[in-house]
């Protein structure tokens, strides 16, 4: 499996170039050459396997040799070395909980998988591998953890400083060794466009291996496809297929199940759901796609006023419009809005939701408005104990701390103040 920038289709590189490369060298996004197709048949046999073999199954095609077979199957079972278990909660809706990884959100997948390879490629290597990651809130604790002590490896996070919730920020700034964590004076666009600006500056790469973490990266994108299928594997069969509702803000989630959906995961619909940053809800309504700054909400991971991975989702189809909005329903979410979901969860339903799942909830129940009795599943995407404020303030009581945070709670967090300036970036960069 060859992939070629999305700007110039004609420059194709490996998976393992593609990885360690984060963007084409025309700054464009990869995209896989072809997307594996598998039957109805091949389906029900493959929802037969083990997860871990199930995964192996699913990622070989996009890896190809470039990771032997053991050491993939080393990869796939620490990447899915955590439950996603589907949660029953009304008539026809489920949940699918994607929080139950080392850092408590769903981009545990990603960070772990990408992290893995990264590490296989760059083991016993002389060479540094620096990694520049922009998070809006849960990528950076994944990241951080994913990566925590992987040889030849150093991460740089950039968040943006008092947007993000006190659990997430300890995640990635609390670990230390080859982690460092930048708090930008600004959004998280200011972060990721920083990012960006470095991929860009031509002196900065001659000087630095530079990669990206984020989404972009197609080790980060690719396996969160696996989760869907996971989903798909509990499926109660006799409901129908499903609808699928994600919580989306750099739409790296929702375009990874569409990937899965082209190759034939039998998924009915999915719904779009986003607060108040919603430039891709407003082009599936059939406007222009126009990118807007970015407004800080409840749903911070959310907050994105330009999604990086829309262009895929565009590529995807082939840039049919009219397919995309066949497929996909969009729906805005406010701040009060989510509020109110997270409290009929709770009071109707005994289940504890954090923000983004909540925002997800409220886009099936706007669905099911106009689509009555259709089966449902939404993405429960972090814990709800990483938004205490929020969850405990509407459900009037604390909310048990898992392990993990217990131990989280132990620790002191350390970030490096910066303005959302690329020149003071660079500098701090090249000083190091």
């Amino acid at each position: 499996m060859n992939y070629y920038s999305i700007l110039q289709p004609q420059v194709q590189v490996s998976f393992k170039d593609a990885a360690i490369l984060g963007q084409a060298p025309d700054k464009g996004l990869f995209f896989p050459t072809n997307i594996p197709r598998y039957t109805s048949d091949e389906w029900r046999a493959m929802f037969q396997l083990p997860a871990n073999e199930l995964g192996y199954q699913i990622m070989r095609p996009y890896v190809g040799d470039a990771i032997p077979e053991q050491e993939l199957k080393d990869i796939i079972a620490a990447t899915l070395s955590f439950p996603f278990p589907l949660v029953p909660i009304a008539h026809n809706i489920y949940a699918l909980e994607l929080f139950h990884g080392p850092t408590l959100a769903f981009k545990d997948v990603g960070a772990r998988f990408m992290s893995r390879c990264l590490g296989y490629f760059f083991r016993n290597q002389h060479s540094k591998l620096t990694v520049l990651v922009a998070t809006s809130g849960d990528t950076g604790g994944a990241v951080a953890c994913g990566f925590l002590g992987v040889e030849g490896v150093e991460v740089i996070i950039l968040y943006p400083k008092g947007r993000v919730s006190p659990v997430q920020e300890l995640q990635l700034t609390s670990c230390g060794e080859n982690i460092t964590a930048l708090a930008v004076e600004g959004t998280f666009d200011d972060c990721q466009q920083m990012v960006k600006e470095a991929f860009m500056d031509k002196q900065l790469s001659a000087l630095l291996q530079l990669t990206s973490a984020n989404s972009i990266n197609i080790a980060r994108w690719l396996p969160q496809q696996l989760y869907y299928i996971l989903a798909m594997q509990q499926w109660p069969q006799h409901l129908g297929v499903p609808v699928i509702a994600v919580p989306s803000g750099n739409f790296g989630n929702l375009c990874a199940g569409l990937v899965a959906h082209q190759s034939g995961l039998p998924i009915h619909h999915f719904i779009a759901a986003c607060n108040v940053n919603d430039a891709v809800i407003k082009f599936l309504a059939g406007a222009a796609f126009a990118p807007a700054a970015a407004t800080a909400t409840l749903s911070n991971a959310m907050d994105v006023g330009n999604p990086s991975n829309f262009i895929r989702i565009i590529e995807l189809f082939q840039k049919n419009n009219t397919v995309i909005r066949q497929l996909i329903s969009g729906y805005t979410i406010t701040d009060e809005e989510t509020l109110t979901a997270i409290a009929k969860l709770y009071q109707q339903y005994q289940y504890i939701a954090d923000p983004h799942g909540a925002v997800a909830f409220s886009a099936v129940e706007k669905y099911l408005e106009k689509f009555p009795n259709h089966p449902c599943i939404f993405l429960e995407t972090a814990h709800p104990v990483k938004f205490p404020e929020t969850v405990e303030k509407v459900i009037g009581k604390p909310i048990q701390l898992p392990p993990a945070a217990i131990e989280l709670m132990k620790r002191t967090g350390i970030s490096i103040p910066i303005a959302a300036n690329y020149s003071q970036f660079k500098d701090w960069l090249l000083s190091r």
